[in-house]
């Protein structure tokens, strides 16, 4: 067995690989350290307290180490956690009855090509009424802005997450920031 040390040294790809091959949950747990806060952030910005994110964060660890070997080295882990950790949350909101927000709003987005201006219009809300907007629209919707504008993810880093080709990036978030406009306007 590795000293601490030299498991603190492995990179998150070999760590894993490790871990598929050994099922050595004390590896696990190095992983776990690694990544717990970040996942719990996300978390918190799908749940609607701090235990239920805690909840979440735990069930998201419990299935990974069973989906670990479906990792495939080809993006950073960070990424691929990223990615499976927002999935799990759309999914979970969605078996949650939020899904149906969406129908409330559809047919209400404009088809112009004005990006800059509901970009400009997104900054500007005051966010607890942004949050209670967030909390209304289609969670893949929520996503998508979060990734954008509190993760701070470019075009680029969107594709690789969401597995979709760049205008399909880019007509997303215009069509989740209308939604997100839209729905914030008609909250008293």
């Amino acid at each position: 067995m590795k000293s601490a040390s030299d498991i603190s040294l492995l990179s998150d790809n070999e760590l894993v690989q490790k871990i598929v091959k050994t099922n050595d949950t004390h590896l696990f747990a190095v992983l776990y350290d690694r990544h717990v806060a970040v996942v719990y952030n996300k978390c918190l910005g799908f749940a609607t307290s701090a235990e239920e994110a805690q909840d979440l964060t735990h069930d998201i660890f419990i299935k990974l180490f069973v989906k670990l070997r479906t990792f495939k080295g080809t993006a950073k882990f960070s990424t691929w956690l990223y990615s499976f950790t927002y999935n799990f949350c759309v999914n979970y909101v969605t078996r949650n009855n939020y899904k149906k927000n969406e129908k409330n709003f559809e047919g209400e987005i404009s088809d112009s090509d004005e990006i800059d201006s509901s970009e400009e219009i997104l900054f500007e809300m005051k966010t607890e009424k942004l949050k209670k907007a967030l909390n209304l629209i289609d969670p893949s919707d929520k996503m998508i802005l979060l990734l954008k504008y509190q993760d701070d993810f470019s075009i680029k880093e969107i594709q690789e997450v969401l597995e979709i080709n760049e205008s399909a990036v880019k007509m997303r978030l215009k069509r989740a920031r209308e939604k997100v406009i839209s729905v914030y306007n008609n909250l008293k």
